[in-house]
Parts: C-alpha cells; sequence; structure tokens
C-alpha cells in the first residue's frame, strides 16, 4: 500500500489513524534515510494510542517507553553494532510483553523481527517536504487488517 504525505504534521496525521487499530503484541518497523520521517511516524502511531505527552527520538537512549491505550517501546537501533546488542537490550522481552513496539531503522534487525509485524517505508517524494510512505503487511495477523487500515487511511488500493 502506498501513500503519499505532504509534511511531516500529515505524516504524523496518517500514522495517528493506525493507532487506534494496534493490538497488544504489534510491532511496526519504520524503515528509511536519515530525516525521512520516522521518527514523525512514530510520534503520530503514540499519539494514535493515546500517548499525550512528546515522543522524542531515542537515537542515543536506544528506547523510550511511553503509556498510552497499550504500553508503547520505541526503539532505535541506528546506534546498535550487533545483533547481540540488540538481544543484550531485551529486545525479546519487549515485543513479547504485550505492548506495541516501533522500531526506527527495522532494516538494520529483520532477522529478529517476528514473523507477523508491518513495514512502513518512507522515502522522500518530488518536492521537500513530500514522502511516500509503503506499508508492507507480514503475517496473517497483520494481512488480516489491511482493509481495516486502508478505510482508516482512506486508501483504496488499485484491484482490491
Amino acid at each position: 500500500m502506498t501513500i503519499r504525505s505532504g509534511s511531516p504534521e500529515a505524516t504524523r496525521t496518517l500514522a495517528a489513524a493506525i493507532g487506534p487499530l494496534l493490538e497488544p503484541g504489534d510491532v511496526v518497523s519504520l524503515v528509511g534515510d536519515l530525516g525521512a520521517g520516522k521518527t514523525a511516524f512514530a510520534q503520530g502511531l503514540a499519539h494514535g494510542l493515546g500517548v499525550s505527552g512528546p515522543v522524542t527520538s531515542p537515537t542515543f537512549t536506544i528506547v523510550q517507553e511511553y503509556e498510552g491505550r497499550l504500553p508503547v517501546a520505541h526503539v532505535d537501533v541506528y546506534r546498535l553494532d550487533t545483533m547481540q546488542d540488540l538481544y543484550d537490550l531485551g529486545f525479546d522481552e519487549l515485543i513479547d510483553d504485550g505492548r506495541v513496539t516501533i522500531v526506527e531503522w527495522g532494516d538494520l534487525i529483520a532477522p529478529a523481527l517476528p514473523a507477523d509485524h508491518l513495514v512502513v517505508r518512507i522515502d522522500p517524494g518530488a518536492a521537500d517536504t513530500e514522502r511516500v510512505l509503503e506499508l508492507s503487511f507480514h503475517g496473517a495477523r497483520w494481512l488480516g487488517r489491511r482493509a481495516e487500515i486502508e478505510q482508516a487511511l482512506g486508501v483504496r488500493e488499485p484491484g482490491r
């Protein structure tokens, strides 16, 4: 599913529409270059989950946790050197603890992601502030919610 966003605020709004559909144990992997809008998307997801305070990039802390309708773990794996660092961080416990886990730079740890996860790839668009978001649904859990997410985002894929 491909969506275009015209600004960081529009990216947050799109992500916030997905937030109410998230369930305990969901993992959302955010992929894109530096400055692509991964944190803006994470902020929107968190606010859509009822997180009321500021949501900041966990670049240096690696993990930020928030309370909303569901607990949220916002993870940035960019600064990790090895997969072992990820396991030392307790990543397995984060994704198995009934919270929603948002992973920035998720492509760097793709083998560690559960079979059921959503990938949001964010790439530059034609204009400076435009972004192209490509949502990929992995596993039965996410494939079963695709139509619901399309409806929440006001998107209808061709041929569907």
